[in-house]
């Protein structure tokens, strides 16, 4: 499954800390757009799509929420609780977000810009585009 959570680098001192992400460097991938998710209920859930093209990096940069990905053939679920800490999600990765801490801050970024059609929002076409690539 491709994906893989990134340390980030820290840089900072008594007056506070600070991190900078650069296209591919600390991001593997050339960023063209940032988005945050935010207001987000305990018991919501958001996702419920792939992207057929797109890489993202997610970053938790208040609160804490869990990632279900799903690349069609296992699963893995992984806590995002740390502003230093990167979910980079490749090509063809279902994603579930829930279990939002109140406050949870999200910040994505991604590969490409915002295109409808890039989404795959019918888990079982997901499942069939993955199965006969």
């Amino acid at each position: 499954m491709d994906y893989k959570l990134i340390d980030l680098n820290i840089h900072g001192d008594n007056r506070g800390k600070l991190i900078a992400l650069e296209s591919n460097k600390d991001v593997p991938f050339e960023i063209k757009r940032i988005y945050w998710i935010y207001d987000t209920l305990p018991n919501e859930e958001r996702g419920h799509h792939s992207h057929p093209n797109m890489k993202q990096l997610v970053v938790a940069m208040d609160g804490s929420c869990e990632f279900e990905l799903d690349d069609g053939y296992s699963k893995v679920n992984i806590t995002l609780n740390r502003p230093d800490l990167g979910l980079y999600i490749g090509k063809n990765i279902w994603r579930v977000m829930k279990n939002f801490s109140y406050g949870c801050k999200l910040m994505v970024l991604a590969s490409d810009y915002y295109d409808e059609s890039e989404y795959i929002r019918n888990y079982d076409k997901f499942l069939n585009e993955v199965k006969n690539a």
